[in-house]
């Protein structure tokens, strides 16, 4: 097996796709498979704040109060759709047929306008509906800055984006083709790997990245000096 830290021919069907991955691929198709194809990483503040967030709630516990059954840092999977990961944590609600499952997700900072949270927590649903064999109707977010849920049902629709995003993550994996970087201002600029990926020079042609390389170069020896 080659050395390239690239999943290879056999792991990338064998492996199920990775619940954070397709948070990262509603945020940024290439981001994802920077991270997760080419195993690239990078912090910033962002990305440390929600490492402290999902460590404090990532130790596995089992308890039950007023009649709710908490269960924290669960192992979920789908065979289905060939996804695994761990729930932050997972209620189970008493319901007239037995327990009805509800995922929470813990989040750093406030509501996005994107749906990468929503998809992320709608595949946990999937994967407790696969598992209990019970309807998963609905989850929750909750975000460390406001402290407060907001609950998100799994309609049609974000169903449908759910299993689109991890279809496009499949077929990312398998051609091993990381997506060319396409610059967003409002997402690009709060992106760990904006060094790594280096969208802006994506956009221009190899030679106009490499003039403005040298003459920034040639301006900080200026100032230098």
């Amino acid at each position: 097996m080659a050395d390239d830290g690239l999943l290879q021919p056999d792991e990338r069907d064998a492996e199920p796709i990775p619940l954070s991955a397709l948070q990262h691929a509603v945020y940024c198709l290439r981001q994802a498979a920077l991270i997760h194809l080419e195993r690239l990483w990078a912090e910033n503040r962002f990305t440390a704040e929600g490492h402290v967030m999902h460590v404090a709630s990532g130790r596995p516990d089992s308890r039950r109060a007023r009649g709710v059954r908490r269960e924290t840092a669960l192992a979920i999977a789908s065979r289905r759709l060939g996804i695994a990961g761990v729930a932050d944590l997972v209620e189970f609600h008493r319901g007239p047929d037995g327990e009805i499952p509800y995922p929470v997700e813990f989040e750093r900072g406030r509501p996005k306008l994107h749906r990468a949270d929503e998809v992320q927590l709608c595949a946990q649903g999937l994967c407790l509906e696969e598992m209990t064999g019970r309807p998963v109707p609905e989850g929750a977010l909750f975000y460390g800055e406001t402290k407060r849920r907001i609950a998100v049902p799994f309609d049609a629709d974000l169903r449908r984006l759910t299993e689109e995003t991890i279809a496009d993550l499949r077929r990312i994996f398998r051609s091993l083709a990381t997506p060319k970087a396409v610059w967003r201002a409002e997402r690009c600029r709060a992106c760990s790997l904006i060094e790594l990926c280096r969208p802006k020079a994506g956009s221009r042609s190899a030679r106009t990245w490499r003039e403005g390389m040298v003459a920034s170069l040639l301006d900080g020896q200026g100032g230098a000096g």
